[in-house]
């Protein structure tokens, strides 16, 4: 999915939530020459709805959609997150059972794990609907009126419009206040409970591990019933590396049909910053081959087995300097190629290249033939 990079601010206001931190303090927001006012998008699941009902696409039945591009926060820039920043995402809509959270959750949690987050937590939760929510709501009020003076100063303000938010809160001050709060699982309605216990299962069937953790809410109104994040300490107390939930009602709330729906998005900035701090402890595998080329000819020979290599989908990386071959080596490493593909002049004499395995450091001769035999042949050879 592609949306504008601005969209109405009423879009953000209804289906975000105004007494969010994103539309009460974090959005870019001006009037146009209309006078209308326009908000550089925050977030992109409600442009997503809004596109999605636009262009009829829940006619279609259920989607399964996914996003890459910019948002903007106005916040105090850290680690991972900047004014402008940038979002990977996909939305999962017309699927009101756990087996779908269980989908978006997978996609989640094996795209992390693949990239070597080895100390990745998924934590998950459930924070009810519109049926248990009120119940909870209240116990939350009881809980935390009486501490109202202690509090931080948004937290005050957030009492009585909207206390959930109250559990997302990252002040010191509110913290004990956090710690001793209520859980939502002793509030949870039959059909709520239900779902979360059908999440689990769907979960441990298909062997991903997870936390309950009834601190985790999201910071966004739209969510009901399941909510969870991906967490690594491997910048510290920013630890969370992507999240979502479901989010059954914002279709309607945008004035489309009642259709349930679930997603999650992950930063980018912080995703890659994370991703560094994880592969400096851990040594990247060599994969690939590096052509290194002795000469013109054999640059001109090289060129065309790379080419070869790459539609066969192997890793192939070429230096075009000219270089003696200890410099083009040094490259080969930093590239952490598993094979140097070796030709020079008297390479090209003989007909044959040498591969040499940068692992094992040792040689085999292999013969100079069309691109697309010698490709086949060093295709094996990676295999």
């Amino acid at each position: 999915m592609r949306t504008p990079v601005f969209e109405a601010t009423e879009l953000f206001v209804r289906g975000v939530g105004e007494t969010t931190d994103i539309v009460e303090k974090e959005m870019y927001t001006f009037a146009d020459k209309g006078e209308r006012s326009m908000t550089l998008r925050p977030e992109w699941t409600a442009p997503v709805v809004r596109a999605m009902l636009e262009h009829q696409m829940l006619a279609q039945g259920p989607q399964r959609l996914y996003y890459v591009g910019p948002i903007f926060r106005y916040e105090r820039p850290q680690k991972g997150r900047y004014r402008q920043s940038h979002q990977f995402g996909v939305e999962c809509t017309g699927y009101v059972d756990a087996e779908a959270d269980a989908e978006v959750i997978s996609l989640a949690w094996e795209l992390v794990r693949s990239c070597g987050i080895g100390d990745a937590v998924l934590k998950i939760n459930s924070i009810g609907d519109a049926v248990c929510r009120p119940r909870y709501r209240q116990a939350l009020l009881e809980h935390f009126a009486p501490n109202v003076a202690a509090l931080s100063e948004d937290a005050q303000r957030r009492v009585e419009r909207n206390p959930l938010r109250l559990l997302d809160s990252k002040e010191e001050r509110d913290a004990p206040f956090v710690a001793s709060a209520p859980a939502f699982d002793a509030y949870l309605c039959d059909g709520c409970r239900e779902h979360f216990a059908t999440l689990r299962a769907a979960l441990s069937l298909i062997d991903i591990p997870y936390v309950v953790d009834p601190r985790v809410v999201r910071g966004l109104d739209y969510y009901t019933r399941t909510v969870f994040e991906i967490e690594s300490r491997a910048l510290g107390a920013q630890s969370a590396v992507c999240g979502g939930g479901r989010y059954d009602g914002l279709v309607a709330s945008l004035g489309g049909p009642d259709v349930p729906a679930v997603g999650f998005a992950l930063g980018i900035e912080r995703f890659l910053m994370v991703l560094a701090a994880a592969q400096s402890a851990v040594q990247v595998p060599r994969e690939g081959i590096q052509a290194v080329a002795l000469g013109t000819q054999a640059r001109a020979t090289l060129l065309a087995i790379v080419a070869e290599l790459r539609r066969s989908m192997v890793p192939a990386f070429m230096d075009y300097e000219e270089r003696k071959l200890l410099a083009h080596l040094k490259i080969a490493d930093r590239n952490r190629a598993r094979f140097a593909l070796i030709v020079g002049s008297e390479e090209l004499a003989s007909g044959e290249a040498i591969l040499r395995d940068l692992e094992s450091r040792t040689d085999t001769r292999l013969p100079l033939a069309q691109p697309r035999v010698v490709a086949a042949s060093l295709v094996e050879a990676c295999s």
